[in-house]
């Protein structure tokens, strides 16, 4: 395939098309087995077919999307042992990025990491499960980019875009009312510069978390 180049418009179109729609089922905007058109996407995003089809097509690679051999194109619908191999990367992955971040965890940063918490809370508190996925994975992510370790966090975000649909799904369902009690291990972690302890504290946040998805 032919990379546009940024002067063609379908590539602009197509790239909007991408990123909006990624976001869209990273945070659970839509639930699992949505089903979406080329039509129906080209009508919303405003864009002809040729963007459409090549954002979803992206999607579809990263795991984010489904098409089926009929070409039905939906978000995932995840089995217990899917979702069970997704938590065990995340296992890996996630303690790595949060110790690597570490020595770079400043103040200004478990300031952010506190605020954006309080936020995940509120979500909780008001049942909005949407904003309750977002913040979760704001939270995290806001901790992994200071490891500076772009192709980990790359490969935990195309675990998170699998994920997305199923955590809202999931997490309206069981009506959680206060954020994750192992983000305030690993606020308390960070501000002692505690490794081991963070690197539990991230294991068990993703761990337990992902166990209500696959129970």
């Amino acid at each position: 395939m032919v990379t546009p180049r940024p002067t063609d418009p379908n590539a602009a179109a197509h790239e909007r098309l991408y990123r909006s729609l990624r976001q869209q089922v990273m945070h659970g905007e839509l639930e699992p087995g949505h089903p979406l058109t080329l039509r129906g996407l080209g009508k919303t995003y405003g864009v002809s077919m040729t963007p459409a089809r090549e954002a979803v097509r992206r999607l579809v690679a990263e795991g984010a999307l489904t098409l089926s051999s009929s070409g039905r194109i939906s978000t995932p619908e995840l089995s217990p042992e899917r979702i069970e191999e997704l938590a065990a990367i995340r296992a890996l992955l996630e303690p790595e990025m949060a110790a690597r971040a570490l020595p770079r965890a400043h103040f200004a940063l478990i300031e952010r990491l506190t605020a954006i918490n309080m936020a995940n809370g509120e979500a909780a508190v008001r049942g909005d499960a949407v904003t309750y996925v977002r913040t979760n994975l704001e939270f995290h992510r806001t901790l992994y980019l200071r490891a500076q370790t772009p192709a980990m966090l790359a490969m935990c975000e195309t675990v998170w875009l699998q994920l997305g649909p199923t955590m809202r799904a999931v997490y309206a369902k069981v009506k959680r009312r206060e954020p994750p009690q192992h983000h305030r291990m690993i606020l308390a972690a960070l501000k002692a510069g505690d490794e081991p302890g963070l690197r539990l504290a991230v294991r068990t946040d993703v761990t337990q978390g992902l166990r209500h998805l696959a129970g």
